[in-house]
C-alpha cells in the first residue's frame, strides 16, 4: 500500500507540473511584414518611394575627370612660373568632380511638389606663381530650389539662359556666353498641352550684377516645341543698370540622327569698355550661335558649334561624345577662338583641347 500510494502521489505531482508549464508556454509572435522599396515610375526612371510615404526620390549624379591643354577655349594653365628658374611654362589643367543630385517629388491638390538640389565637389589644379584656379577641393551648390505646380523659388541658373536652352552639344558652349548662370530666382512657368510654354522670373543676379535695392531683375519668355524642333524667345531687364537683352532660337530635327540650331542675341549697354548688363555677357551689342549634332552610331555623336559676337570674338568647337559602355562617356574636344576686348581690340587667338571622362549614375 505504501508503494501504491507513493506511485499515485508522484503521478499526481507530475501532472500538476506539466499543467503549470503548459499554461506558461511561450507564444511566438507573427513576423511583421517587411516593407520593400517600391519603384515609382510616375516621374521617370530611377525614382522610388521613400518607405512609409508617398514621396518619390531619385538619387543621382556623376563622377567626372577633365584634362585640358593649350591656349584656346577653356585651355590649360598658361604662364605658370618655372619652379627651377625665372621663366614661365604652360601645363595641363585638370579637374576631378563628384556631383550629387537629389530629386524628391509628390502629388498634391496644387500640383507636383518638388525639391531638388545639385551639389558639386571639385578638386582643381592650382599653379602658385602663375595662373591660379580655385585650387584644392571646392564645394558649390549649383541648384537648390522648391517647385509647386509651375512656381519655383530658390537658387538655379537664370531663366534667360535656361528657357531657350544652353547653346550646343559641345562642352565649351559658352566661350562666348549666351547668358548668365547662378542667381536666386522666383519664377512661374506655364506648360500647355500643345507644346507651348511661357515663363516669368524675378531674379537677384550675382557678383557685380546683384541688385542693390528691392527692385529685382525681370525675365519673360515663351517657347513652342514640336516633333520637328521648336522656336523660343526670352527678354531680360537689368534693374540696376536699366539695360535689357533678348534672344531668339530655332531648333530643327533635320533627320532622325541630325539636329541643328541657330540662336541670336541683342542687348543694350551704354558702357564702352566694361559690361553693364547682367543679361548680355557677350561683347558688343549682338551675338550669334549655331551648331549641329549628328549621331554617328549607337555609341558616338559628333557635335559642332560656332559663335561670333559684335566685338569680333569668335569661337569654333567640335567634339565626339563616345559612350564606351552604358553610363560611361569619353568626350575628346578641340576649340579655336579669337578673343577681343569689350570694345573690339584683339587680344589673341589660339587652339585648345580637352578630354572628359564621365560616369553617370
Amino acid at each position: 500500500m505504501n508503494i501504491k500510494s507513493l506511485l499515485l502521489g508522484s503521478a499526481a505531482a507530475l501532472a500538476a507540473v506539466s499543467g503549470a508549464r503548459a499554461a506558461d508556454a511561450v507564444v511566438v509572435a507573427e513576423p511583421e511584414p517587411m516593407e520593400y522599396v517600391r519603384v515609382c515610375d510616375v516621374y521617370g526612371a530611377g525614382f522610388y518611394y521613400i518607405p512609409g510615404t508617398e514621396t518619390c526620390l531619385r538619387v543621382g549624379g556623376y563622377v567626372r575627370y577633365d584634362i585640358r591643354a593649350g591656349e584656346g577655349g577653356y585651355g590649360g594653365l598658361i604662364d605658370v612660373r618655372d619652379k627651377q628658374g625665372d621663366g614661365f611654362n604652360d601645363t595641363y589643367y585638370k579637374r576631378a568632380r563628384a556631383a550629387l543630385q537629389l530629386d524628391a517629388r509628390s502629388e498634391t491638390e496644387l500640383g507636383t511638389l518638388r525639391g531638388y538640389f545639385h551639389l558639386n565637389f571639385d578638386y582643381d589644379t592650382s599653379a602658385p606663381g602663375g595662373f591660379t584656379t580655385a585650387g584644392g577641393t571646392v564645394a558649390k551648390m549649383n541648384h537648390a530650389y522648391i517647385e509647386l505646380g509651375g512656381f519655383r523659388i530658390g537658387k538655379t541658373d537664370s531663366l534667360f539662359t535656361t528657357l531657350v536652352g544652353y547653346a550646343g552639344g559641345v562642352i565649351e558652349d559658352d566661350i562666348i556666353m549666351s547668358g548668365p548662370y547662378d542667381t536666386h530666382q522666383i519664377s512661374y512657368t506655364y506648360k500647355g498641352s500643345n507644346g507651348f510654354s511661357a515663363a516669368v522670373a524675378l531674379e537677384e543676379g550675382n557678383g557685380g550684377y546683384t541688385i542693390d535695392s528691392y527692385v529685382p531683375h525681370v525675365v519673360v519668355g515663351a517657347a513652342y516645341t514640336q516633333g520637328w524642333g521648336g522656336v523660343s524667345g526670352v527678354v531680360g531687364y537689368d534693374s540696376v543698370y536699366e539695360e535689357w537683352a533678348g534672344k531668339v532660337r530655332l531648333d530643327v530635327n533635320a533627320t532622325e540622327t541630325i539636329s541643328l540650331f541657330v540662336m541670336a542675341g541683342y542687348g543694350t549697354d551704354d558702357a564702352a569698355t566694361l559690361r553693364q548688363n547682367f543679361y548680355k555677357p557677350w561683347g558688343g551689342k549682338w551675338a550669334v550661335w549655331g551648331g549641329a549634332s549628328a549621331k554617328l552610331n549607337e555609341k558616338a555623336t559628333l557635335n559642332l558649334q560656332a559663335s561670333y559676337a559684335d566685338n569680333k570674338d569668335t569661337a569654333i568647337v567640335a567634339n565626339v561624345a563616345y559612350e564606351l559602355v552604358p553610363g560611361f562617356k569619353i568626350t575628346p574636344e578641340i576649340a579655336w577662338n579669337s578673343w577681343h576686348s569689350y570694345n573690339g581690340t584683339k587680344l589673341g587667338d589660339g587652339f585648345g583641347g580637352m578630354i572628359r571622362f564621365q560616369r553617370n549614375f
